[in-house]
């Protein structure tokens, strides 16, 4: 996949994992919208590949349409966002 493949699915990762994990994200307007959402899915991406190759022993395969290469993704982004909302949630309180 090029690098264009992986921003775009970081992109729909991320997405996916806004849906499956509603609620008030920190960052304000940046943190919210598409830019936070791609940055999240993309690290989150890289993140769920990395955990499948080096402990779940199945490494990610370099096509767009597989199936585990979105799990993965998709899991990394879900991570991502829970510590992101962990490590910057509301302080305020």
């Amino acid at each position: 996949m090029g690098i264009i493949s992986w921003i775009i699915l970081g992109l729909l990762a991320g997405a996916i994992a806004k849906f499956l994990l509603p609620g008030r994200d920190p960052g304000g307007f940046i943190g919210t919208t598409v830019i936070g959402t791609t940055v999240i899915g993309i690290a989150g991406a890289f993140i769920g590949g990395w955990i499948s190759a080096r402990w779940l022993d199945h490494p990610i395969a370099k096509h767009f349409y597989d199936g585990a290469t979105w799990a993965a993704a998709i899991g990394g982004s879900l991570v991502l966002l829970v510590l992101y909302r962990i490590l910057f949630g509301d302080s305020r309180r």
